[in-house]
């Protein structure tokens, strides 16, 4: 019996998916280093699987990787780098990406090669391999301003250059994989939150960049009136929806919302629901709107309730705890303005251009 039906065709206890000789199979992991990626690793650590994974490390830590993984820093874009890395893999998961949906407004040639190209090299590398499953980790930036809530059956219509290269990398993954064999899935989750999410990086992770100004003291910044509407997944409620992604028949060739559609909070409510749980007086700082900026964006979860067996098992409150114990344990940090902004007119946002953040 062939790899590919081992995993595809048969949903087994990760401690009987032995291959021949008893070596546990393989699971490749783009973006090892990050928020997602390492926690992706670790249960398919815990599962008993082989894990090995890059990063280049410009969004990712060192400490964040499991212990077990085998870990190269490397770049997507570097594919010689890591195909030896790969090689034997029956699963990869690509989670590495320049994920700045306001900042590629205003550094779209920084988000789009690392996002687009990126997804080009690791999909090229993966099928060179004779990898089984690709998962790749999408966006809800993929929808655009689509009436909400978004649902998988809907045709993408992106606004700005981090949605377009998301889409675009769904259909080069679709085209390649189909042309030359193997099998792909395409995860899209909802503004995760959890432990190991950077806190420092001013223009994205709303909620950690909120917890990080409260806990030194300074006032959330909103953009426009606050508003805008989204929900959040906690990072334990995903994870087994990701792993049946890349280990069950029924999802290859799907693309799935992944996380809750039941608590949708404003971003003005979710700065006031963390000024509760860390008892701040609250007074926001209210600058003008970032362009492009979707307002409504909202998942329907029913597909991923049908094919995943996915539920919501953690309030966004208790996420929110979760996330501000962690960033209280690691200590608040001054945040880091790395990237390059290519286009500043009148509407970049002072807050970067002045690093007011």
């Amino acid at each position: 019996m062939s790899r590919t039906w081992r995993l595809t065709r048969h949903r087994v206890p990760a401690g009987e998916m032995q291959e021949e000789g008893n070596a546990m199979p393989g699971v490749f992991i783009t973006g090892v280093a990050g928020f997602l990626g390492s926690h992706i690793a670790q249960r398919f650590r815990d599962l008993g699987w082989e894990v090995c994974g890059i990063d280049n490390l410009s969004g990712g830590r060192v400490s964040n990787v499991p212990e077990g993984v085998r870990f190269e820093v490397a770049d997507c874009l570097d594919r010689g780098a890591y195909l030896p890395l790969m090689a034997g893999s029956v699963l990869v998961y690509h989670c590495a990406s320049a994920a700045y949906d306001g900042l590629s407004v205003f550094s779209p040639a920084l988000v789009f090669k690392n996002t687009a190209q990126a997804t080009v090299d690791v999909a090229s590398a993966a099928i060179a391999s004779g990898v089984e499953r690709f998962v790749y980790c999408s966006s809800m930036a993929r929808y655009g301003a689509l009436r909400a809530p978004f649902t998988e059956d809907m045709e993408p219509r992106p606004v700005n250059p981090y949605g377009m290269a998301k889409r675009v990398s769904e259909q080069v993954v679709q085209n390649l994989f189909e042309t030359h064999g193997g099998t792909y899935s395409i995860a899209v989750p909802h503004n995760i939150i959890g432990p190991r999410q950077r806190y420092d990086d001013p223009y994205r992770n709303v909620a950690s960049i909120m917890i990080n100004r409260m806990l030194r003291g300074l006032q959330p910044i909103i953009y426009g009136d606050g508003s805008h509407l989204r929900c959040f997944s906690f990072i334990q409620d995903v994870l087994f929806c990701l792993e049946r992604m890349g280990t069950t028949a029924e999802t290859a060739g799907e693309t799935i919302n992944i996380g809750p559609d039941e608590e949708a909070v404003s971003i003005l409510e979710l700065a006031e629901r963390i000024a509760d749980l860390l008892g701040f007086p609250l007074d926001p700082i209210f600058v003008p709107d970032r362009p492009l900026e979707v307002r409504v964006a909202t998942c329907s979860a029913d597909k991923a309730r049908k094919l995943l067996g996915y539920k919501t098992s953690t309030s966004l409150n208790d996420g929110l705890r979760s996330l501000i114990s962690w960033i209280e344990g690691q200590g608040t940090a001054e945040f880091s303005y790395g990237w390059e902004i290519e286009i500043q007119n009148d509407a970049t946002p002072v807050t970067w251009l002045n690093k007011l953040i």
